[in-house]
Order: C-alpha cells, then structure tokens, then sequence
C-alpha cells in the first residue's frame, strides 16, 4: 500500500503551505511537494500537489477529499506510486 498521493486541480494560487495545514489534518506528513513550486515564477493554469504521509492509513481517508472546493478549485485526490515525488514527463 502507497503512503502517497496526487492531487491535482489544484488552484495556481494555493501555497504549499495552505496544502500542508489540509492534510495535515488527516495524517502526519513526511514530504509534500507542489509544482510548480511557490517560488516559480511560470504562468499556471492548475498546480500539482504530492503528499507522503507517515501511515499509509491516511491515503485513503485523503481520498475523501476529491471534490471538495479548497481556494477556488474543487480537488481530485487519488493515490500515487511509491517513488520520487515529481510529476511524469510523458
């Protein structure tokens, strides 16, 4: 079972630390990665968001959260694959 997720539909507005304190609340946290990263500076339409909590218990009471509006996007919350948090480059 994957301690990670991808969420994605993620508003260009939110900060990895907006997205931090969200799930922060459903689990412990060990790395969250949002891409673009906040200090980038490239026009964005949707952002990217990576989290790998401590309890792989914690993917699935996160996926509870697809749909739900945070900033001004509803999120789509599925698990990721163990590996690097980076998004593909198909």
């Amino acid at each position: 079972m994957t301690n990670v997720i991808q969420v994605t539909n993620v508003s260009p507005s939110t900060t990895s630390e907006q997205m931090r304190t969200l799930f922060g609340f459903l689990g412990n946290i060990e790395e969250l990665k949002l891409f673009p990263p906040d200090e980038s500076s490239l026009p964005v339409t949707s952002r990217v968001c990576f989290v790998k909590f401590l309890e792989p218990e914690s993917v699935g009471v996160s996926q509870h959260l697809t749909n739900t509006v945070f900033v001004d996007r509803a999120l789509i919350v599925v698990p990721f694959a163990e590996g690097p948090l980076q998004p593909s480059r198909d």
